[in-house]
């Protein structure tokens, strides 16, 4: 299939697509938004140091507190733009999912649609709390996804995070990670580090916390 979108036009790399699905909830206010915050620029700071990831790692940003929100669309790393996060509202984790697993099929299909080649997914749950909605639903879905190899899914809890829930959204094969305090700049940088080897093909290589199935190319 011949590629259409400009954006494919002027870089046919192939994609490593990751969602960040991040809690803005009011807990998160103070200094842990603010710590986040500073992740986030770290992650774009790092991916931008390793030109061919530039090419390949798309990122996407939705935010759940008081409302699910969409704060940056698919991007390669140079387009990134990362918002300054506030933190707000409750924490409506099952749509959040639902939403950020929709997102990433859309972009799949167009990925397929342009002949352009894609990684595994990832998608990157960072979340100090427990859902305020119904959340089994999206719980089995990501379960489902993980099973059928369409995506790697991780949770990252902040100190105050409910855990038991969390366990029960987590696929069993990748359990919640516990951050270490507010250290959000180093599991960025691990994150960063980790797309990298994704994009340069190095699925050999191991890193801290290694996942389970990275590296596997999509048609």
């Amino acid at each position: 299939m011949s590629i259409g979108l400009p954006e494919f036009v002027e870089n046919p790399e192939n994609r490593c697509p990751v969602v960040l699905l991040l809690d803005t909830s009011s807990s998160m206010s103070g200094q842990p938004i603010q710590e986040l915050n500073r992740g986030l620029a770290a992650f774009k700071e790092d991916v931008l140091k390793d030109a061919q990831a530039s090419l390949s790692i798309e990122v996407a940003i939705v935010t759940f507190g008081s409302v699910v929100r969409l704060i940056q669309d698919f991007v390669t790393i140079d387009q990134f733009t990362a918002s300054r996060l506030e933190a707000d509202g409750v924490t409506p984790m099952g749509e959040a999912i639902e939403y950020a697993l929709d997102l990433l099929e859309n972009r799949k299909q167009t990925y397929k649609n342009n002949g352009i080649l894609y990684y595994r997914p990832w998608v990157f749950l960072i979340t100090d709390g427990a859902p305020t909605d119904f959340w089994q639903g999206a719980a089995q879905r990501v379960r489902e996804a993980e099973e059928r190899s369409r995506l790697s899914f991780f949770t990252v809890a902040v100190q105050g995070a409910d855990m038991n829930k969390l366990r029960q959204i987590a696929p069993p094969q990748r359990p919640p990670m516990m951050l270490n305090g507010l250290d959000f700049r180093s599991l960025f940088v691990w994150l960063s580090t980790s797309m990298k080897r994704v994009s340069s093909g190095k699925v050999g290589e191991a890193v801290a916390l290694p996942p389970v199935g990275w590296g596997q190319i999509t048609t």
